[in-house]
């Protein structure tokens, strides 16, 4: 388990020795980074490389960032605004950059990517590898609706959803993505099939991340016997909206190794391959299932 930050903020932690993690078992060092931005871009895109050094000198090599790391703007039109062509622009090529300086795989928590629709963008988390090359895109498949007292959100306005499942291949594992209000679907996840890391970027509200956030991400590594990282936004935002925070790494016991309530910051632990193949080993659960979701909504409709 690795140690809070004293404060809200992230302090630098002493770089890992690549050589002594590999005598270890092979423990490879991930990390969650937690931010609260604002509608700038650019200032964003500083915080965030202000982080991922920090999460580099605590010998991070995997590196994720939060749901709408690059905008949380006033309006959520603001996003449809600074959308990019795939491939093409500002935020994309920040990730590249960042990813091959450090020699890191870095999760781009989402991006605003161009869709078929002038009024809306594809929510898309973005993963490169430690030369710089994107190697997977997962657009968010779940849009967030919530109609609660004085809190209002139709994702749907700004957002097309994405329509497949994406895992893929990595020094760290099979690793399956995810964004924010798909936590709450766990046929995703069993989609997936066997996934070593389930990467969860999110911007939860601050009242929904208080009821339900930690119950899911811990669910979720538990169910699935799976480390879980979750990148997170936390904090007051110039909208005047509030999100969660509580940025957390949960192993596949569903303990968690390393949390940050608020504030932007860093969290890093340690992902041990070993320790959870003796846990499935133990605990065969995956082995276990016998029901099989596509041909359960068949019988459904079969009855109805």
């Amino acid at each position: 388990m690795t140690s809070k930050p004293s404060s809200s903020f992230a302090k630098p932690r002493r770089r890992a020795n690549p050589k002594t993690e590999k005598e270890a078992g092979g423990i490879l060092r991930v990390a969650a980074i937690q931010m609260a931005s604002g509608p700038n871009v650019s200032a964003n895109l500083a915080e965030a490389e202000r982080l991922i050094q920090l999460a580099v000198d605590a010998g991070a090599k995997l590196v994720a960032l939060p749901e709408n790391f690059a905008i949380m703007g006033i309006k959520e039109t603001d996003k449809v605004a600074v959308r990019e062509h795939p491939g093409k622009g500002p935020i994309q090529k920040f990730l590249a950059t960042q990813a091959k300086k450090h020699a890191i795989w870095l999760v781009g928590g989402s991006v605003p990517l161009e869709c078929d629709d002038p009024d809306k963008v594809y929510n898309s988390s973005l993963v490169y590898d430690d030369k710089g090359k994107q190697v997977a895109r997962y657009d968010k498949i779940h849009l967030f609706g919530l109609d609660l007292g004085n809190e209002h959100y139709r994702e749907e306005t700004t957002i097309k959803p994405g329509d497949t499942v994406v895992v893929l291949g990595s020094p760290f594992g099979r690793i399956g993505l995810s964004i924010c209000y798909d936590l709450r679907f766990p046929e995703l996840y069993r989609a997936m099939g066997d996934v070593d890391i389930i990467l969860v970027p999110a911007a939860f509200t601050a009242t929904t991340g208080k009821a339900h956030f930690e119950t899911l991400i811990r669910a979720r590594a538990i169910e699935n016997l799976a480390y879980v990282i979750a990148p997170a936004q936390g904090g007051y935002h110039v909208s005047g909206r509030e999100t969660h925070g509580d940025t957390m790494i949960v192993d596949p016991w569903g303990n968690v190794l390393d949390r940050l309530p608020r504030g932007s910051g860093v969290v890093v632990a340690g992902v041990n391959r070993a320790y959870q193949a003796s846990l499935r080993k133990s605990l065969p659960a995956l082995k276990h299932r016998s029901l099989d979701c596509a041909k359960c909504m068949r019988l459904q409709l079969t009855k109805s």
